[in-house]
């Protein structure tokens, strides 16, 4: 080969190298400014409280940069989902993934403004929470049995609280009754602590709210724990038996992880990713997790959230469909 021809292909092949090597650059770089992180529901449930234990852990590892939790509540997480999905695809927009927005909300009637099959790039699995299924202390049933009973001899006379239709208190409720049996009104607030609160003042009669919002109500006798939704024994509440006690093959999850705009980079997926992990092994993360939120961290591959939720997408639309689950 002449030089002339060996200088014009190597200075070629050096051009064709130079958009690789400043991705890998940028994806080295990242974050180099804050990195937002939509919550679906409003301040102080267990939902703000996961992203916010995140972002006390967060810029050690990532360039000095902050994790900005920002709460966008509504349409069972939908408006923040839909906020995320419009994003560019750089990491800088992240959405607390869970069950509504992720793989329900879309088929509860009202059409969704994204595709949850292909809106999102999953990155981790954050955590699983315990949620147990609540009661207003004034009411005289002491187990989910009795309370069912009581509910099928007076169809809609109690209301639950949720955190809004397609959200997962709404969505596990409205499965709750569809396999029981019973009706309930459905009365909306903000967040797993205003819907707490709701119980203490006799405005709802029950919820499913998870164990770390309630947790000191319970102990308090303040409120009555009357089942956990997943089926296993709860290490906070070891007393408090599984919903599958009285409806067979009862159990679900209350699953968070972090999810971004369809069309990342699997460069940067696979940094934010291992950036996350890091946060969930810092000791003071992983003790407000898993003791003060009492949750299951999970954590994994971006390839393992990603078949999780795919999961979670084909399990539903059966469970849907034969509760008559829609947003009111």
């Amino acid at each position: 080969m002449r030089r002339r021809d060996f200088l014009g292909v190597m200075g070629g092949a050096a051009a064709l190298a130079l958009p690789h090597r400043a991705q890998a650059q940028s994806v080295a770089q990242w974050p180099d400014r804050p990195v937002r992180l939509l919550v679906t529901v409003g301040a102080g449930g267990a939902a703000d409280t996961l992203s916010r234990n995140l972002s006390n852990g967060f810029s050690q590892f990532a360039n000095g940069q902050p994790l900005v939790v920002e709460n966008r509540p509504g349409a069972g997480g939908t408006i923040a989902a839909a906020a995320v999905a419009r994003e560019k695809p750089d990491g800088y927009n992240l959405l607390l993934a869970e069950v509504g927005p992720n793989a329900v909300s879309h088929m509860l009637g009202a059409k969704a403004p994204y595709d949850p099959h292909t809106a999102f790039t999953p990155i981790v699995h954050v955590a699983n929470l315990p949620a147990v299924v609540l009661i207003r202390p004034d009411l005289p049933y002491k187990t989910l049995t009795e309370f069912i009973a009581a509910a099928k001899q007076q169809p809609g006379k109690f209301n639950y609280a949720s955190a809004g239709p397609g959200n997962w208190t709404h969505l596990f409720m409205a499965y709750l009754n569809s396999q029981a049996g019973i009706e309930q009104v459905n009365v909306v607030y903000r967040s797993g602590s205003e819907m707490l609160t709701a119980l203490l003042r006799g405005e709802a009669d029950t919820a499913v709210i998870t164990v770390s919002t309630a947790l000191g109500q319970i102990k308090e006798g303040k409120i009555r724990a009357l089942a956990g939704l997943a089926n296993r024994p709860m290490r906070q509440l070891p007393d408090v038996p599984p919903v599958a006690a009285t409806l067979p093959g009862f159990d679900v999850a209350v699953w968070h992880g972090i999810a971004g705009p369809a069309g990342m980079d699997p460069a940067l997926v696979k940094r934010m990713n291992g950036i996350f992990n890091q946060v969930m092994e810092v000791p003071s993360v992983r003790t407000a997790i898993t003791e003060a939120q009492a949750a299951d961290i999970i954590g994994g591959t971006a390839d393992q959230f990603d078949a999780f939720i795919k999961s979670e997408l084909k399990r539903w639309p059966d469970v849907v469909k034969a509760a008559g689950i829609k947003t009111e």
